[in-house]
């Protein structure tokens, strides 16, 4: 099954592609990399899911913000590329939790965006290198942000 199937199958719904907020390309495709700039937790409705984690928001609060972000991902990646299916893979993801000083669960919250990637491409592809780090205030007092690079499949 390919990813735009399995997205279907999994009854998914993606917010709008968010448009940059500063000087920066959404997404760059340098060779058969696509470079994804750093995405926040965007909902449908266009609202951000905002908050520190461990403090205004739980563990499983924040796992679902970072798998909004995934999604976001997503309608980047679909509305630059015309198609998920030109992903072959997911290469690296670098998580960025706005944490309270005293939480550490940073890779279990970075973990809903994995989780997701791997649900729409498998686990063999779906599951690349990874970071999940703590941070202070992130823009907008976002609660998790996410970048990301895909290898996509070779052009005929």
């Amino acid at each position: 099954m390919n990813p735009e199937q399995r997205l279907a199958e999994l009854q998914l719904l993606l917010p709008p592609a968010p448009k940059p907020v500063a000087v920066y390309k959404p997404l760059l495709v340098v060779g058969r990399l696509a470079y994804v700039s750093g995405h926040g937790p965007l909902r449908p409705d266009k609202t951000l899911i905002t908050g520190v984690v461990g403090r205004d928001l739980s563990l499983q609060e924040g796992k679902a913000a970072a798998r909004q972000v995934g999604l976001a991902i997503l309608a980047t990646l679909r509305e630059h590329l015309g198609s998920l299916d030109r992903v072959l893979r997911v290469v690296k993801v670098l998580g960025m939790v706005s944490s309270a000083p005293d939480f550490y669960e940073h890779p279990q919250v970075i973990n809903g965006c994995s989780e997701l990637f791997a649900d729409v491409w498998g686990a063999e592809n779906g599951i690349g290198t990874r970071s999940a780090v703590g941070m202070g205030p992130l823009p907008g007092n976002i609660a998790v942000e996410i970048e990301a690079i895909f290898e996509l499949h070779p052009q005929p």
